[in-house]
This record gives structure tokens, C-alpha cells and sequence, in this order.
């Protein structure tokens, strides 16, 4: 019961982490200022796709658990697999975006390792 708690609540965090990272996507390529057309395509290009990205590991780790259970082989792999996803891209965030002023940056890589954490627990409770 409690492992299948940490698998909803990583993969609504992870789910509303990308929400709320492509939401305001027009507003942070707005901030950067004048830049070139082609730099403001592949800055919400890459923008979006990190969002898509974090609701597809917080979707595939949801649906698995609710479609196959937390102690299925293939749904434990799943989740340390995604975890491992997590990290990367919380590593990733820590040593670029959150080096800058930007709190939103900032906190993105403590997201991602507690999303990350919860579906190890989930695993290995």
C-alpha cells in the first residue's frame, strides 16, 4: 500500500512539475529579450520539451503501477529506470539552469530527486 502511495505521489509531482514547466513557456522567452527568431524557436522547442518529457515519465510511471502493480518485474524496472531519468536531468538542471537567478531553476533539481527518491522507496520498501 505505501509503495504504490510513493508511485502516485512522484508521478503527480513529476506530472504537475512539467505542467507548470510549459505553462509559462511564452513568458521565459519573452524574458531573455531581443533574440533571434530561430533562437526563440529552439528555446521553446527545448522549453516544451523538457514539460512533455517530465509528464511522460510522471504518465508511463502512474499507468504502469495502475495497469500492472508495483511489484510486477517489468513495472519495477520501469520505476528505476524513470528514477534514473530524474536524476539525470535533475544533474543536468543544477549545473545550468539553476546556476542562474532564477528561483524556478533553482528548485528544479530538488523536484526531480524527490520524485526520483520516492519511486527507489516505492521500489525498494
Amino acid at each position: 500500500m505505501l509503495n504504490n502511495i510513493l508511485i502516485y505521489i512522484s508521478s503527480a509531482v513529476i506530472i504537475i512539475w512539467g505542467i507548470a514547466h510549459i505553462t509559462p513557456t511564452k513568458s521565459v522567452v519573452a524574458g531573455y529579450g531581443d533574440i533571434s527568431r530561430d533562437n526563440k524557436l529552439v528555446f521553446i522547442m527545448e522549453w516544451i520539451a523538457e514539460g512533455i518529457t517530465l509528464i511522460f515519465i510522471g504518465a508511463l510511471t502512474l499507468l504502469i503501477n495502475i495497469l500492472n502493480g508495483y511489484q510486477n518485474p517489468a513495472s519495477l524496472n520501469v520505476f528505476r529506470i524513470s528514477a534514473v531519468m530524474l536524476i539525470i536531468m535533475a544533474v543536468l538542471t543544477a549545473f545550468t539552469g539553476a546556476r542562474t537567478k532564477i528561483v524556478f531553476f533553482k528548485i528544479c533539481p530538488f523536484v526531480k530527486t524527490i520524485a526520483a527518491v520516492l519511486l527507489l522507496l516505492a521500489v525498494y520498501l
